[in-house]
């Protein structure tokens, strides 16, 4: 059996809210991925700010699914921005809300990756590949009542706890004002079944919450990562999803994160140990 990992974390966007704890994050889950779960260098691909572009990511992560065979274990991390748009095609709604994560050079016209486009991509996954995917990002399109106004530098290292949704310009936005009754629910990264039936899926909050990038103990993270990290540290890498799951949650809530993670998969994979 063959591991192989992908972690993409982006600190510096193109005109939007810059970031701070992603770079962190990733260093982080490398250095558990190598350290209990017997990951090498060479088996981990690292995209960080000007490299993770939209066009990088996914032709990484379609790579690394397709080169991969049966009893082989792949790894997807994504530490950044997200957001939601309502999804049309042509002149008609379609059937959902878009779930987006934003590589560095996101832009509201087509520089954004949808969870169609991931889901396209995991649906190439040969039988008996496993795929654990960790989103640090948001995904709510009613949170943006968190969302802190621009901030320059100074104002950014005066605040402790910043917010990883990017909110939808206003044209995107009245694009869709009064769809609501007509659209189905949400797809989503989390409830796509061709991902939670086949797939481990991590993410950092609710559908209606953000995730934050946060300092912690020094340092700027992402508050899901850094605690996920931190409990199979402390687990020496021996540990239930479920339980990590409960512990990941119980940390958030102690420390006064108003973030759930959630974890998706089939109910037998819960009670299995994580990476393995």
């Amino acid at each position: 059996m063959k591991k192989q990992a992908l972690l993409v974390g982006i600190n510096d966007y193109n005109g939007v809210n810059d970031l701070q704890g992603c770079i962190n994050d990733v260093t982080n889950v490398r250095s558990v991925l190598k350290t209990f779960f017997g990951l090498e260098n060479t088996d981990i691909r690292v995209l960080t700010d000007s490299r993770a572009t939209k066009v990088n990511i996914l032709s990484r992560l379609e790579k690394m699914v397709k080169n991969a065979a049966t009893g082989d274990y792949l790894i997807f991390h994504f530490s950044g921005h997200g957001s939601q748009i309502r999804d049309r095609e042509g002149d008609e709604l379609t059937d959902h809300m878009d779930e987006l994560i934003c590589p560095c050079d996101m832009n509201w016209d087509d520089g954004f990756i949808t969870d169609d486009m991931v889901s396209e991509i995991l649906q190439q996954l040969k039988k008996g590949v496993r795929m654990e995917i960790l989103l640090d990002s948001c995904h709510s399109g009613t949170g943006t009542r968190d969302i802190r106004p621009f901030l320059t530098a100074d104002q950014f290292q005066d605040n402790p706890v910043h917010y990883r949704y990017l909110k939808p310009p206003a044209d995107i936005e009245c694009r869709h004002l009064g769809d609501e009754e007509t659209l189905k629910p949400s797809k989503s990264f989390r409830t796509n079944k061709e991902i939670t039936l086949n797939h481990i899926l991590w993410a950092g909050c609710k559908d209606n919450q953000t995730s934050a990038d946060a300092l912690i103990d020094g340092n700027y993270n992402g508050a899901f990562s850094y605690y996920f990290c931190k409990h199979v540290r402390e687990s020496s890498g021996n540990i239930s999803r479920a339980d990590l799951h409960t512990r990941v949650k119980n940390s958030l809530k102690f420390n006064h994160f108003n973030q759930v993670p959630q974890l998706e998969c089939k109910e037998a994979l819960r009670s299995e140990n994580i990476f393995k």
